[in-house]
Parts: C-alpha cells; sequence; structure tokens
C-alpha cells in the first residue's frame, strides 16, 4: 500500500469515527433520558466520546493537510471543506466549554448543528474526489 493510500486509509477512519460517534450519540442520548438515565452517565459517555472523536478528529485533519498536498483538489470545494472542518472544530470546543451552563435543549440544537455540519462534510468530500 501507498504512502497516499494510508493516508486516505486513516483519512477515512477519522472521519468515519468522529461522524459515526456523533450519529450514536444523536440515537442514544435522547434514549437514554427518556430511561431516565442520570445526568452523571450522560456526561460519561460525553466525556469518552469527546477522547475518541478528538483523537478522531485530530487524525482527520493531519491526514487532510497530507492529502490537500498529493492531490489536485478543485480549490472551491476545498475551501468548503476546510470551512466546515473549522466550523466544526470550533463550535465543537464552545459545546464542550460552556455545556455546564447550557439548557439540554439547547445542548441537543447545538449537537445536531456538528452532526449536519459532519454529514455536509462528508457530502463535500464525495464531491471533491468524484
Amino acid at each position: 500500500m501507498r504512502t497516499d493510500q494510508v493516508a486516505f486509509w486513516l483519512h477515512l477512519l477519522g472521519a468515519a469515527t468522529w461522524t459515526g460517534g456523533l450519529v450514536v450519540l444523536a440515537a442514544l442520548v435522547p434514549a437514554l433520558r427518556r430511561a431516565g438515565a442520570d445526568r452523571s452517565i450522560l456526561q460519561a459517555a460525553a466525556r469518552r466520546f469527546s477522547v475518541v472523536g478528538w483523537a478522531a478528529m485530530a487524525l482527520a485533519v493531519l491526514t487532510g493537510l497530507w492529502l490537500m498536498m498529493s492531490y489536485e483538489v478543485p480549490l472551491a470545494l476545498l475551501g468548503w471543506k476546510v470551512g466546515l472542518v473549522g466550523a466544526i472544530v470550533v463550535l465543537t470546543a464552545v459545546h464542550q466549554l460552556t455545556a455546564s451552563r447550557t439548557s439540554p435543549a439547547l445542548r441537543g440544537a447545538v449537537q445536531g448543528i456538528i452532526l449536519l455540519l459532519s454529514i455536509l462534510t462528508f457530502a463535500v468530500a464525495v464531491v471533491s474526489f468524484t
């Protein structure tokens, strides 16, 4: 396997882990709330995902930078993808820093926006490589 293929595989692994984790949390958290789960359980799940999610995001960003130098991607699409990833990182960081002071409804809305932006990033990535 060539180096660029390894980078591409790692990039997809990071992006899929990040976005897949968000999808799982989006389905799991409301179900746990309805089941009467204590807030500490939800916080523990969020903290564990945070460790895995940020590692996956870092992997996706680092390999994405590597791949940007390896492939000719149209600048417009590249700009969209970089902008979306930047927005996801900033919004997620702000969300984590303020989550303890916001309502469950606001936290859910912000998480939904982060998920939608992550899915949109996948769409832009597919368009840029086809």
